[in-house]
């Protein structure tokens, strides 16, 4: 039966948009961003609009004419520490406007360690605010006010905050929906399952006199589970013990 051009029957409400995921960075070197991100999948993705980036120049929120950041630490020592009044006028513009939820993230080699698990934390959230310090780092008392979660890439120091920015980001953007052609492909990342990834191999199946190990052609797609994970396990537990212990740990949990 033809449907009639005249039925007041209307459409239920079109759900609105999705947010994409929001970036928005504290530094004092707006160029860098959004730098390797412009590029590759988070660029495309960026186009998108799966992600959006705001960068804000903490100089702009500077009390005098010579936009001052930083001064001498209380008790004395070497370096500069950035001003709490600075900082935290540029945390309040930024954050304005933002979801509920939002992380609020200051980089320091003191801060929690980056790993997969709080990327993906991060990649459920509606976005985060960064913080990009320089100099000796904030000082304490802007850290507390602001409620900052402290995270660190690593047991080492960089000059800026800007490139931790950059490796957190790059983490998290390529988990959103949309941004890789296949999902499962980072379900079998290393860190997802709290292993390393096993081997990866492609054509030619010989090449410098070394071939692809059999089972991987053999079509048998359990036996070529079984071999990755054992392969896995056996790479965790030489290459980073302290994922090994962890990873059992939690199989004997279960």
């Amino acid at each position: 039966m033809a449907s009639d051009p005249s039925s007041t029957h209307s459409l239920p409400p079109a759900l609105p948009p999705a947010l994409p995921w929001n970036a928005r960075i504290l530094t004092l070197f707006p160029a860098m961003f959004p730098g390797l991100l412009g590029q590759s999948l988070a660029g495309k993705a960026l186009e998108k609009g799966l992600w959006s980036l705001d960068v804000h120049d903490i100089r702009d929120h500077a009390h005098d004419r010579h936009r001052t950041v930083d001064d001498t630490p209380f008790g004395g020592g070497p370096g500069m520490v950035m001003r709490p009044d600075v900082v935290a006028a540029a945390i309040t513009a930024a954050a304005s406007g933002m979801a509920e939820g939002t992380a609020m993230i200051y980089f320091s080699p003191r801060g929690r360690r980056l790993d997969q698990a709080l990327v993906r934390e991060l990649a459920a959230g509606p976005g985060a605010v960064m913080v990009c310090g320089r100099y000796e780092g904030l000082d304490e008392r802007v850290i507390d006010q602001a409620g900052l979660m402290e995270v660190s890439i690593g047991d080492y120091v960089l000059s800026g905050g800007e490139m931790a920015a950059l490796v957190l980001m790059d983490a998290v953007i390529r988990l959103l929906p949309g941004v890789m052609g296949n999902a499962q492909a980072h379900a079998e990342d290393s860190f997802e399952e709290g292993l390393l990834e096993h081997p990866l191999y492609t054509q030619p199946r010989e090449w410098n006199g070394m071939a692809v190990p059999d089972i991987l052609t053999s079509g048998n797609h359990e036996a070529i589970r079984q071999w990755r994970q054992a392969k896995a396990e056996a790479i965790t537990r030489a290459r980073r013990p302290d994922l090994w212990a962890a990873w059992q740990a939690r199989q004997k949990s279960k």
